[in-house]
């Protein structure tokens, strides 16, 4: 950026709106470009007026529209930085509008360049074309090294081993550098020493205050997942996709993967594994947050959480349920004006054009809701069908939900329960197990192949009430999508409901 905002005052822009909430580092960003121009820089803010920065003169102007006067009797080439300027579109003031439109005009002739900074605001459509937006990205590991090291000079800490330091600058991605000093600094008051994982806790809680992303702790492996052999052979194959090795080798960055298929069957659960197989962090995307009740505001909240996820990187990014996000994004935008429309095209262009290592794994149950353009492939690695679970997925199931709650797999018989479970999808089997220990729990002893058998009997599961949807399902994923198991479904059991 610091070599960008010159090359625009050299081409004869005349407005510039740079959007960061880092304002501190975007003022030096700034005060860099105008030395490198060798040119007089000028501050203004409607609290501290109109400042000249070398011979800190200050004049009193409260005044937006009184501030551009000030700018038009500065002379020669000069940098003009507006500190929070783009508020004041907010009400549409035609006075502000006409008088920024003939500041630029003749800043255009007399050499001026015009700096906006702060938070990005919708402009009025009078001025859309005449300022031109600049994103100011999330520090690198380079600047975010360069506040670990003022951390450490000002609590007078002796150098990191290579190990500690790049675990903390990797804990820091995603943090402005003002949060990132603050996490850094909290954990030298905490332990007296940098620690990652106090970096990581308080990049947790920085993420969540904005509700778009998440920073999910999880434990979860492949092992936590019963059956779907081919997807979890197909993630094994990419464990060193994000390695230095694999990049060396020709192999470009993973795109990710959308998982298709009936609720319960563990597509949730395969999106926390797979973050455990990169061992990288992993982030939820909360889509249904991205739409905002502001004019632009759910496209700016789609590129915020798509930059904090590359600064985050390499990462995996966890969508789910996909279609309840972007149902409306085939409409005519009647009900919203267009929104999901824009906001999804902007989503399906960064997934297909992305380089940076986000493995963004999208979960869906519902494929009538899905824009066909959304399973183009060059978007996703692969496309997966998971179905109910087989029989041998079901015996695999219970031997890992008992063992999840502290008994041992050997005191029940999985193949009996595999039998009595047919139709029941993972996340029903594990209701029924803690039913049954409730039951239990009632009469003090432990539960039994008779309980579970009981509550099994009394349960009616999802494929009996949703046969006609699971089974378009079915019929949609042939050919279209890749089936998680590696065995023929189309051979097994009575698993295919008779429809009939």
């Amino acid at each position: 950026m610091k070599d960008q905002l010159p090359r625009y005052a050299r081409a004869g822009y005349a407005g510039l709106f740079l959007c960061t909430p880092e304002e501190a580092r975007a003022e030096a960003i700034v005060k860099a470009a105008a030395e490198a121009l060798e040119r007089p820089l000028h501050a203004w803010s409607l609290t501290e007026g109109f400042v000249d920065t070398a011979s800190g003169s200050v004049r009193a102007c409260p005044d937006p529209v009184a501030a551009l006067e000030q700018v038009d009797d500065l002379e020669g080439d000069v940098v003009v930085l507006l500190r929070d300027f783009g508020i004041h579109f907010e009400d549409q003031d035609p006075v502000l509008i006409r008088k920024l439109r003939d500041t630029l005009r003749a800043a255009r002739s007399t050499g001026k360049l015009l700096v906006l900074l702060g938070v990005w605001k919708q402009l009025a459509p009078e001025l859309e074309r005449e300022i031109t937006r600049l994103d100011l990205r999330l520090p690198d590991s380079e600047a975010l090294g360069a506040v670990l090291d003022g951390i450490l000079a000002s609590a007078e800490l002796g150098e990191l081993s290579p190990e500690i330091r790049e675990a903390a600058l990797n804990a820091a991605g995603g943090l402005t550098t003002l949060e990132a000093e603050n996490a850094f600094a909290l954990s030298v008051i905490e332990i007296g020493a940098i620690q990652p994982t106090i970096v990581a806790r308080e990049k947790a809680h920085a993420l969540k205050k904005s509700g778009l992303l998440e920073v999910i702790e999880t434990n979860e492996s492949l092992d936590s997942i019963g059956g779907l052999d081919a997807l979890k052979g197909w993630l094994t194959q990419r464990c060193e996709a994000f390695t230095q090795r694999a990049r060396d080798y020709g192999l470009p960055v993973p795109k990710g993967m959308l998982v298709l298929g009936v609720p319960g069957t563990g597509k949730s659960l395969t999106a926390k594994a797979t973050a455990s197989v990169f061992g990288v962090p992993l982030l939820k995307l909360d889509a249904g947050r991205l739409f905002g009740s502001l004019v632009g505001q759910s496209e700016a909240n789609l590129r915020a959480a798509i930059q904090t996820a590359e600064a985050i990187a390499p990462c995996v990014l966890w969508i789910d349920e996909l279609e309840k996000a972007f149902a409306g994004a085939g409409s005519s935008g009647s009900s919203d004006g267009g929104t999901s429309a824009r906001v999804f095209g902007s989503l399906l262009n960064w997934l297909q054009e992305k380089t940076s290592p986000v493995f963004v794994v999208a979960t869906a149950n519902d494929i009538s809701k899905l824009p066909p353009e959304l399973l183009r492939k060059g978007r996703w690695d692969e496309c997966w069908f998971v179905d109910l679970p087989d029989a041998t997925e079901r015996a695999a199931i219970w031997d890992i939900v008992i063992e999840k709650f502290g008994r041992e797999r050997t005191a029940y018989d999985s193949v009996v329960l595999a039998r009595a479970s047919e139709l029941h999808t993972g996340a029903e089997i594990e209701a029924a197990y803690v039913e049954a220990l409730h039951r239990a729990f009632t009469e003090d002893r432990e539960p039994t192949e008779l309980d579970l058998g009981k509550v099994l009997s009394d349960s009616v599961p999802l494929a009996t009430t949703m046969s006609e949807s699971i089974e378009q399902l079915r019929h949609w994923s042939q050919g279209r999508a890749r089936h998680a198991t590696q065995i023929d479904k189309s051979t097994n059991e009575k698993q295919k409901l008779d429809l009939s």
